[in-house]
C-alpha cells in the first residue's frame, strides 16, 4: 500500500488508499487492520486514520471491534442480492419524488457524469467506471429531500458496488450496457415521463442484478 506524501486532507487520501486497497483484494476479507500498523504503513497519525476507517465503516467495507482492531468486511452473494432489492424499492420510488425537480443543474450534473463514464470504459478503467456508476444514482438521491432516504440508496450502493468492484475484472463484459441504461434513464428524466423513467430505472436495476450474478457465478466456477 502506498505511503500518503502530502499534509492536505490527510484523511480523505487514507480513505482513499485503503478503499482501493479493499477493493482490488490487496486488503482480503476478515483481515485485520491494526492502527499502529496501518498509521506507520501510510506515514500518518491514528487521527486522520481514524476518521477514515470510520468512513469505510460507514460504507459496509470494514467492521470496527471494541476493543480490537477493525476487520475487512466480508463479501456474499446473498448480502448483495438483498442490497438489490432494496435499491429497486428505494430508487424507484426516489424517481416519482424527483422528477418534478429534474431541472437543468439536474440534467448538466447528470450529463457530465455519463461523458465521464464514456470516457472511462474508453481507457479500460473500469474502477472509475463503478465509482461514476455510483455517483450517477447518488445524483439523484441527491434531489430527495429526505436527508435518511438519501442515506439508505447511498448505504445500499455502496454494498452493491463493492461487489462489482471486487469482481471488476469481468466488467468490460458488460459497462457499456450499463452506461447506455443510464443515458436512457436521463432521456426519460429530461422529457418529465414518470411513467418511462421508473421502467428505465426498474429495467436498469433489473440488469445490474443480472450482470452481478453472472460475474459472481464466473468467480465460482473458477
Amino acid at each position: 500500500m502506498k505511503k500518503i506524501t502530502q499534509n492536505v486532507s490527510l484523511a480523505d487520501q487514507a480513505y482513499n488508499l485503503l478503499k482501493k486497497a479493499i477493493t482490488s483484494a490487496e486488503l482480503a476479507p476478515e483481515e485485520e487492520l491494526p492502527e499502529e500498523r496501518l498509521a506507520t504503513d501510510l506515514g500518518i497519525s491514528r487521527t486522520p486514520l481514524r476518521e477514515a476507517l470510520r468512513r469505510l465503516a460507514m460504507e459496509g467495507l470494514i467492521v470496527l471491534q471494541k476493543g480490537r482492531p477493525a476487520i475487512v468486511a466480508t463479501f456474499t452473494k446473498e448480502d448483495s442480492l438483498e442490497y438489490m432489492e432494496l435499491r429497486r424499492v428505494l430508487e424507484i420510488h426516489n424517481i416519482g419524488k424527483i422528477i418534478s425537480k429534474s431541472d437543468e443543474d439536474l440534467l448538466s450534473e447528470l450529463k457530465k457524469n455519463l461523458t465521464r463514464q464514456l470516457e472511462a470504459i474508453s481507457n479500460n478503467n473500469y474502477h472509475e467506471f463503478i465509482e461514476l456508476d455510483r455517483e450517477f444514482h447518488l445524483i439523484l438521491a441527491s434531489r430527495n429531500g429526505n436527508k435518511k432516504f438519501k442515506e439508505m440508496i447511498h448505504q445500499m450502493n455502496t454494498g452493491v458496488n463493492r461487489a462489482f468492484l471486487v469482481l471488476s475484472n469481468t466488467l468490460h463484459v458488460s459497462a457499456y450496457d450499463a452506461y447506455q441504461e443510464h443515458v436512457k434513464l436521463t432521456e426519460a428524466l429530461e422529457a418529465k415521463n414518470v411513467s418511462s423513467a421508473k421502467e428505465k430505472m426498474l429495467e436498469h436495476l433489473q440488469n445490474v442484478e443480472k450482470r452481478f450474478l453472472s460475474y459472481f457465478q464466473k468467480e465460482e466456477n473458477k
